[in-house]
Parts: C-alpha cells; structure tokens; sequence
C-alpha cells in the first residue's frame, strides 16, 4: 500500500519514536480532534502548537500527535500508493464522503443499490426505417463501470484497488469490463526505445496522418489486448484503402447530386421494396454491417468492428454497389431509378459515418455534417425537427431486421466469386475487360446455386463485360472441357507388369463417355490374350482440358469457362470501348466538369478501327458527354495515345 515519494496521498499512520504506540487516523474530523488533543498537552508545557495547513507532504508531516502514553508521534513518511488514488476515482471524482453523499449512498431509482441512477436515452434510425433526428438523451452516472481499460504494464494495481476498495466501502464490484492494451513495437516487434533509433514520434506521425488514420490502423491492425506491430505503411494503407475511397465515394455523390439539385427529403423517400434488387442488396448488407458493428461494440471488440466496415466499404459499398451503378447516376432522366440511387448511397454513406465514428471522429464528423447539412437547413425554414448538428449527438442506428435479404445476400456473393474468376480468366489470356466477349458458361454443383447465379446473370454481365451469362447444371451432359487418361505407372506397374505399355494404348483411346463410366464406376479392358481388367477411377490419371475456345477456372462448387473466340463485331466494340477510356482519360487531365461537353476529332487509322468508330459512334458521344465526332485524314494539334494494340491520333476540344 506505501511508497516511498516526495509529494501525493501521506499515510495517515502516525507512531512514536519506540515505534511501540500506532495510531491509524481514519477521517479528517478524526484527525482534527487529534490534532486539538495533542495541541492541549502542547499549550501547557509552552510548545508550538501543530497547525493543519494542506493534507499533502510536506504540510502534514509538521503535524505531531500525542499516544495515550503521552509521548510526541510523527507520521510515517511514506506515501499511499498512487494506485490507491486510482481505485478511489469512482468517489473522489465526488468529493465523497464530503459531498455528494445522496449520490454515493442514496438508493438509486432502480432500487440496484448505490450510486447508480437510471439513464433516459433516444433512440435513432436510418433513413430507410424513418428520420435521423434524435430524441435527446439524459446519461446519468453509472456504477459499477460498464468497461475500463488501462496498458499491461500498468494494470495490476489499479484493477485490484479499484474492487478492493469498492469491496471494503460498498460490498460489490467496481467495474463490469476491462481491456488490458497490449505494448506498440515497432515494425519488426522490437520494444521501441532511443537507443535503437526505432521510435515513431507520435506527434509528427499525428500531423503528417492525421489522428483518425492513426487511431483506425491501430484499432484495426490488432485487437487492443495484443501488442502491435506498428508501421507507418500501414497508416498509409488505412488512409487509401479506407478514407480515401470513402472520401471518393461521397465525391462522386456529391457531385452528381449538385448536378441534378437532389436533396435528401426523409418524409419524401423511395420504399424500399420498390428500390431495384441492387439497392436491396447493398440496404440489406448495410443492416448486417450494423448488427456486426454494434454487437461487437457492445462486447468491446472495437477490432471486429473496424474490420467489418473497412470490408463493406471497399467489397460492397465502392467496388461492387458504386461500380455497376455509375451508369444510374450518369443519364440524364431523374426518375424513381435514380432518385432510389441517390437515397441508397445517401443512407450507406450516412450510417457509415455513424458506424465508424467512434473510432474516427473528425472524418466521420466532416461526411455526417455534408450529408444533413441541407436537412438542418430546411428544416429551419420549414420550423420542423432539426438534425442533430454532429454526428456524435445522435444514437447509434439500428438495424432492420426486416430489411435483411438472405438468398439475395448468396446470390451476390455468388455473382462475386463467379466474376472474380472471369476476371482470372480474361487476364490469364490476355484479354483486357474492355473487350467485349460472346458468351460465358457457368456451373455449379447444386440446383439452388444455379438458381441463385440466375438471379444474378445481368450484373455478371454488366461487371465482366460478357454478352450471355448461360448456367447450367453439370448433370446436364453439357461439356466444355475433354479429359485424357494417363496409367498410374506405380499401381498398374505392379497388378499388370508387362502389359503396362498395352493398358496406354487403350486408356489413350477412351471416349469421353468412357472416361465417365471410369469415373463413376470402374472401366472393364479386355487385353490381346482374352484377359479382363477392371480399371478403377484411382488406377488412373486424369487430366481435364479446355474445350477449343474456351478458357475455364474453378473455385470450390463454382466453375466458369468463357468463350475466347472473337468475332470482328466484338473486335470494333473493343475499339470503341477502349477510345471512350482515352478520351475520359484526356478530359480528366484538361480538368473538365462532369457536365462540360467536348468535340472529339480522330485521324483514320485502318479500314478495322475506321469502321469500328464510325458504327460506334453513338455509344462513343454518350459515354463521354461528345457533342461532335468526327474522323479526319488529318487531324492538327492531336494528342498521339496508346490503344494497346496501335497507337491513335486524338483531339479533344471543349465546347
């Protein structure tokens, strides 16, 4: 309990100089009365009488008392341990026991026992299960604490004190939860220290990320009662990967909602059943993440949290919701589509920052207040409910369980995997996603993934860039590969011996329809001497090739094979595709608005390209906001860009 210090909490001992007499004082009004007992035997032998000025050293250690035997005592000079002063937080932050009794020992509304008082918090929602705004809340004191936490290597004697004393004064515990955090190391795992030069500074690793970057990557990267290896390349990721596609995500709202005027109006909204399958999908993803992130906020798994939101985030939000819904926000019609759009994104983006808010305050803050900014300001015009003003003023949004959509969940994650291994294949033969393909044939290894995969075959399309999406079951008799069998030279060697290089001969000429029988049930062969041997599916080596034209690849029960033939529309479509980029590429560079309109000039290449323009032309002036195409024998002032395969001269002015 004592330490040896200059300055804190004096141990209220006092004891004579034999050491045989102790006196343990146990309250100021104790103290006091010692001090005036002790200040009466002074007075009459005309000594100076102790006076209390401060209950700190080096004041109280003037203070002499006098034993029952008469003799002078001086308290022990040592200190109570600053943990002590920790444990005893929950009361001093009280003045108790010298104020604040009715809180500390009061019953409380609930009947619980002591200092403890009930809270009266609102409640939120999100927009697609009604307003934003909040209730208010009225947060009391709570005891014991719902969750404490402290760094292992300053732990032991503050959870001890902080139950001991809470034990000895009030018979119960002092705290629900606790986290104990692990040490940062450096990137290597090494303790950081001078000597070794491996010390980050956290004020220049402040400043140069930012404090939520910071905080994320180290929420993030380790849960909190590990140590963690900390590197600022990892900062570096969590700033792109994370804030940055949200910072770019809420950039393209932005400015396609400025374009078109839109505001959000909460009493005014799309009905989610009426959104398109996509907006379900990502609302139903979004309650999910919701549950995930409060459930384990709740159990202060802060880690769990941080990496579910990053996964929605970059998997959902941005490369898959965002991506195939560009098209949505591009045309210039705004009907219940693209109204439904902007409503989907506004709540995504919303509960996000609410989501992630206690981990990043400030960018959370900043995406919050954009999105109700205009709410808050028509709400005062209208004299109607405010917005709450921050982010940290409103309570946390629950989820819809309604709202989640189970098959529609599996069928996405079906169209991912499926995409994800076109997108192997194309690479793998170098066929680059802009360039159109004919078709594409899908299995799996059960009815209800066919009927899924179903469900989900335009945005396949749309994603790789594929004509025709065709399922089918692999019970069918459909075939896209051809399978050859080799003998397996250590097991046949053995049962056969000399007839090895006879069985070679005859597995080479099975049919494919043999194959099968072999795989399924074993394949009699009959040799030149009349004998008969039963070829089983392990006496075997079976190899499975790509049918011609085809390019296949395989994930567990999913298998694509893309058809690699390429027609000489499909070759212009390419081309056009691969222009519209180029040119988009250019406007980005001139520095362009959305909105501004262009003339595109091309200088005539072959009768190929020419032709593949010229038929393309409508789709080439939509996609890049062109009032004017043309194609030129000559074209002055032009930009010379790489189209992969040639290059291509290129003007493109702003109208």
């Amino acid at each position: 309990l004592s330490r040896s210090r200059y300055w804190g909490t004096p141990l209220p001992i006092w004891v004579t100089e034999d050491r045989k007499e102790i006196k343990c004082i146990g309250s100021l009004e104790e103290l006091s009365k010692e001090i005036e007992k002790a200040n009466n035997l002074l007075t009459t032998h005309n000594i100076q009488l102790t006076t209390l000025k401060d209950l700190h050293r080096p004041y109280v250690d003037n203070v002499i008392l006098v034993s029952d035997s008469g003799k002078p005592m001086k308290r022990e000079t040592d200190l109570i341990d600053v943990w002590f002063d920790s444990g005893a937080m929950p009361y001093a932050q009280w003045h108790y026991p010298f104020e604040n009794k009715e809180k500390i020992d009061g019953p409380s509304p609930s009947g619980g026992g002591t200092f403890e008082q009930n809270s009266n918090q609102g409640e939120a929602t999100s927009p697609s299960g009604g307003a934003i705004s909040d209730k208010g809340s009225d947060q009391g004191v709570a005891y014991p604490a719902d969750f404490i936490s402290e760094g292992v290597d300053q732990t032991r004697g503050w959870f001890f004190t902080l139950h001991a004393i809470s034990g000895m004064l009030f018979d119960k515990v002092a705290f629900k939860n606790v986290i104990s955090t692990g040490l940062v190391l450096d990137k290597s795992g090494e303790k950081m220290s001078k000597r070794k030069g491996n010390v980050i500074n956290p004020f220049e690793t402040l400043s140069a990320y930012g404090p939520d970057a910071t905080r994320w990557y180290m929420v993030s990267n380790a849960n909190p009662w590990d140590n963690l290896k900390f590197d600022l390349e990892g900062v570096t990721e969590v700033q792109r990967k994370l804030f940055g596609t949200l910072y770019n995500t809420y950039n393209f709202y932005a400015i396609y909602a400025n374009l078109d005027g839109f505001k959000i109006d909460e009493m005014n909204i799309v009905p989610i059943e009426k959104r398109p399958e996509f907006d379900r999908w990502i609302i139903s993803e979004l309650q999910v993440l919701i549950k995930t992130v409060t459930e384990s906020y709740e159990n202060y798994d802060v880690t769990k949290a941080a990496r579910a939101i990053e996964e929605f985030v970059d998997a959902n939000l941005s490369n898959w919701y965002i991506r195939l819904s560009r098209k949505r926000f591009w045309k210039g019609e705004f009907n219940e589509d693209k109204k439904a759009a902007y409503e989907t994104l506004h709540e995504c983006l919303l509960v996000c920052a609410q989501l992630m808010s206690p981990i990043s305050p400030f960018f959370s803050e900043w995406i919050y207040k954009n999105l109700t900014d205009s709410i808050r300001q028509d709400a005062i015009s209208n004299k109607t409910t405010l917005a709450p003003i921050s982010v940290h003023l409103i309570n946390l949004t629950k989820a819809n369980e309604d709202l989640i959509d189970n098959t529609l969940s599996e069928s996405m994650k079906l169209a991912q995997k499926a995409c994800s291994l076109i997108h192997s294949v194309r690479k793998l033969n170098n066929l680059r996603v802009r360039l159109p393909l004919a078709k594409v044939y899908v299995n799996a290894s059960d009815a209800n993934l066919l009927t899924l995969l179903d469900k989900a075959s335009q945005l396949i399309k749309e994603e790789t860039n594929i004509k025709e999406v065709i399922t089918f079951d692999p019970k069918s008799g459909m075939t896209l590969f051809t399978k050859s069998v080799l003998p397996d030279l250590k097991k046949l060697g053995k049962a056969l011996g000399s007839k090895i290089n006879e069985v070679k001969g005859k597995l080479i000429d099975l049919s494919q329809d043999d194959i099968a029988i072999l795989e399924s049930s074993g394949l009699p062969l009959t040799f030149s001497d009349g004998t008969v041997y039963n070829i089983q599916k392990d006496d075997v080596i079976i190899k499975t090739s790509d049918a011609v034209g085809m390019a296949s690849a395989t994930d567990g029960n999913l298998t694509v094979a893309v058809d690699t033939l390429l027609t000489e529309d499909l070759r212009k479509e390419g081309i056009a595709r691969d222009l519209v980029n180029r040119v988009q590429n250019l406007r980005k560079e001139m520095g362009l608005e959305v909105q501004d309109k262009i003339r595109i000039e091309v200088q005539k290449l072959d009768e190929l390209v020419n032709s593949a323009l010229e038929s393309n032309k409508e789709y080439i002036c939509t996609e890049t906001q062109a009032l004017e195409f043309y194609l030129k024998d000559n074209v002055l002032n032009a930009s010379l860009v790489d189209m992969d395969e040639f290059n291509l001269e290129l003007k493109v002015e702003k109208i």
